[in-house]
């Protein structure tokens, strides 16, 4: 493990890392089989919605100001999805209920909540995502989250993998991309902040994506980041020892 002992702020993807979002849409998306009684793989279509919506968040402000959030995406994709599917007789009632309703419900991993507290001790603990500052307060409510900080990309105009969302959060932390740690289930996300000079440490999430593993999290090395974990009680661990 590389040295942490100058880490001074966790910044904590969200989205996968935090929050359960696969159990969240494929449990909305049997309800809606149930009750237009029609059936589809609904486990690959709660990932076909978040792997898509996540393309069309990625890198968005490179060029121009954002036109969307990812609330908005999600309903787009969504629309997109049910049409690909055949699925149009979808109302728009229930269609708000998968796009908005669902992932601002969503449950977060249950070795969270209680680590996050111990982890607010040491350090700076903040959300940094591409999930809207709504989604983010409201799911934030619902699993009694505190966050010292939430860094929205949303209010960033600039949307992870670029470099300028990791520069500016550090920037409003006040603190050198080496006194950051960005914590994350996802390769690219920490690929990403370590460009920029972040510690790295990657908690996995064997079922993020159900029973599909589209990262090979698996078999990610122990030496691939500052720290690899399986649960946030060892990334504790791992950190209490710097």
């Amino acid at each position: 493990m590389s040295s942490f002992n100058e880490v001074k702020a966790l910044t904590f993807d969200t989205g996968g890392t935090i929050l359960d979002w696969h159990t969240g849409f494929k449990k909305a998306f049997i309800d809606l089989g149930i009750k237009y009684k029609v059936e589809r793989d609904w486990s690959k279509l709660a990932n076909r919605l978040r792997r898509k919506s996540l393309i069309a968040m990625t890198n968005l402000g490179k060029e121009d100001s954002p036109k969307y959030n990812i609330d908005q995406a999600h309903r787009f994709i969504l629309d997109e999805i049910l049409d690909e599917e055949s699925l149009g007789i979808v109302s728009e009632k229930d269609r708000h209920h998968i796009s908005w309703n669902v992932p601002h419900s969503f449950k977060c991993w249950e070795d969270f909540p209680e680590n996050l507290s111990i982890l607010r001790e040491k350090y700076i603990a903040t959300s940094f995502t591409v999930l809207s500052h709504r989604m983010i307060i409201d799911t934030s409510k619902l699993n009694n989250l505190a966050w010292d900080a939430i860094f929205s990309c949303e209010g960033l105009k600039k949307y992870k993998l670029l470099p300028e969302a990791y520069e500016m959060t550090a920037n409003y932390l006040q603190l050198k991309p080496e006194e950051i740690c960005m914590v994350a289930c996802h390769p690219l996300d920490l690929n990403a902040a370590k460009k920029v000079g972040f510690k790295t440490a990657m908690v996995k999430r064997y079922s993020e994506w159900g029973s599909e593993d589209p990262h090979n999290i698996k078999d990610i090395p122990k030496h691939q980041y500052g720290i690899v974990v399986d649960n946030f009680s060892d990334l504790v661990t791992e950190l209490s020892k710097s």
